[in-house]
């Protein structure tokens, strides 16, 4: 199954495993524009302990099936201008 990725990030595969088990907060996440997926995907990679990657993940879930768009309370991705390129490396490239 393909699953939309951000303009800058690709979906990684414990996120992918979590949309592709719940239609809903899929169906979501395939309607979001690339920046908004971008953001979901760069504020659960930013998480720096397995535990808060895992409780981000199960906000992700729950709040794409309210409606929410985009992760609240986040500055936005350091990976990417304003205009959506990537600044420098992004998902180990070099």
């Amino acid at each position: 199954m393909t699953i939309a990725t951000g303009v800058v990030h690709d979906v990684p595969p414990d996120l992918r495993d979590v949309l592709t088990a719940d239609v809903e907060a899929l169906a979501v996440w395939e309607d979001l524009t690339p920046l908004a997926r971008n953001e979901w995907i760069c504020w659960i990679e930013d998480a720096k302990r397995p535990e808060t990657r895992h409780k981000r993940m199960g906000r992700l879930r729950s709040d794409l099936r309210t409606g929410k768009r985009r992760p609240c309370c986040w500055p936005g991705c350091a990976h990417r201008e304003k205009s959506g390129r990537a600044v420098g490396p992004v998902n180990g490239d070099t």
